[in-house]
């Protein structure tokens, strides 16, 4: 990605409806040139779509929390994935270094939707035990920006 792809992304990141036009004014391009380019970046898997940002608590997923997720074994990224996938609380998951086989970041309406989705977790065969987080409030969320 050359400086004005990522500038490009930049103002998509920052709001996702600026026409080509728009964008083509801040880079310096013609709308058919943002486009362009827009169509190579979506090609090239750089950008991975359009989609709106929506407030969770809006929408009656207030409750959220990080989950430790040990497992018993050895059990593969792919394994993991396929009994989480299943469950609607389950909005990431991540595999990482340390104790953990994976974190897994559920969301839920109150905490008794939460315990029940913690209970789903720890009831699936791939699981020894899980260690849980509540989010008492989110101190800062941001999208990845290019360059950074």
């Amino acid at each position: 990605m050359n400086p004005i792809d990522q500038r490009i992304v930049s103002c998509l990141v920052a709001n996702a409806r600026s026409s080509y036009a728009e964008i083509g004014k801040v880079v310096g391009l013609s709308a058919p040139a943002v486009k362009r380019r827009v169509d190579r970046l979506l090609e090239t898997g750089v950008l991975r779509g359009f989609t709106a940002v929506v407030d969770p608590e809006a929408l009656g997923w207030g409750t959220e929390a990080f989950v430790e997720v040990h497992c018993r074994g050895n059990v593969s990224p792919a394994r993991i994935r396929a009994r989480l996938e299943p469950l609607p609380e389950v909005v990431a998951a991540y595999t990482v270094t340390g104790a953990a086989d994976a974190i897994v970041h559920l969301r839920a309406a109150d905490i008794g939707q939460l315990e029940t989705a913690l209970e789903r977790v720890r009831g699936l065969e791939i699981v020894d035990r899980t260690v849980s987080t509540v989010v008492l409030s989110r101190l800062l969320e941001r999208p990845p920006t290019p360059g950074t």
